[in-house]
């Protein structure tokens, strides 16, 4: 089914490839953090003079580039295409919550996913889109006197986290002109890391349980 006589649009299809891009995010960001405990390495040894020429450190720090650009590439590409996809997935998740019956909702589709974008405001808005959505799908007819799972607020905070992480390994990058202030910007880096794997887990959960939520909803309605 697609499209039916109540708008209701079935995501089956938008909900998979969703998911699927959720999971080449944790593969591409396990491999991300492999490869900067590599850098780390390497920073380190310079620090500690082990290589014994100029020519040997150089042929490392070109080596050590090229695979951190490898995969910032894939990374990029892959984080871009899954932002595009989980965005629509919201929007989706949204609109299907309101044909499913959830009247009085705070936020529109499209404010669901604008919040993203507001400067300050998002830092709480989307949560709060979030748990709409979540509260809408359980029970679209009496979506106000719903609960949500403490999954919402962990999802939340490693996803606060893992972004101001990532913000300062970058401006510290940026600044880096001393070999131990690359270390401290690949050490927030990788922690950067370490919280999008929770964060990315967390994600396929919401999705899969909304999802299922809604589509239970609307079998039972037809």
């Amino acid at each position: 089914m697609t499209q039916q006589s109540n708008t209701f649009i079935d995501s089956t299809k938008l909900t998979k490839w969703t998911k699927w891009f959720l999971y080449l995010q944790i593969a591409v960001t396990v491999i991300a953090l492999i490869s900067g405990v590599f850098e780390y390495q390497f920073l380190n040894d310079i620090k500690n003079s082990v290589y014994t020429s100029q020519a040997q450190a150089v042929a490392a720090a070109e080596a050590s580039d090229s695979r951190q650009q490898m995969i910032g590439i894939i990374e990029l590409a892959i984080y871009v295409v899954s932002g595009i996809l989980i965005l629509k997935w919201i929007h989706r998740a949204n609109f299907n919550a309101r044909q499913l019956g959830a009247s009085e909702m705070e936020f529109t589709p499209g404010w669901s996913i604008g919040w993203y974008f507001v400067p300050f405001a998002n830092l709480w808005k989307p949560y709060q889109a979030m748990k709409e959505i979540w509260k809408a799908s359980i029970s679209p007819q009496d979506w106000k006197n719903q609960t949500v799972p403490s999954l919402l607020g962990w999802w939340w905070f490693f996803w606060i986290v893992s972004n101001m992480l990532g913000n300062a390994s970058f401006r510290m990058a940026l600044r880096a002109d001393q070999i131990n202030e690359l270390i401290t910007a690949n050490i927030v880096l990788q922690l950067s890391y370490v919280m999008d794997i929770p964060l990315n887990l967390i994600v396929l959960v919401m999705v899969t349980k909304i999802y299922e939520m809604q589509m239970a909803q609307y079998k039972h309605r037809i």
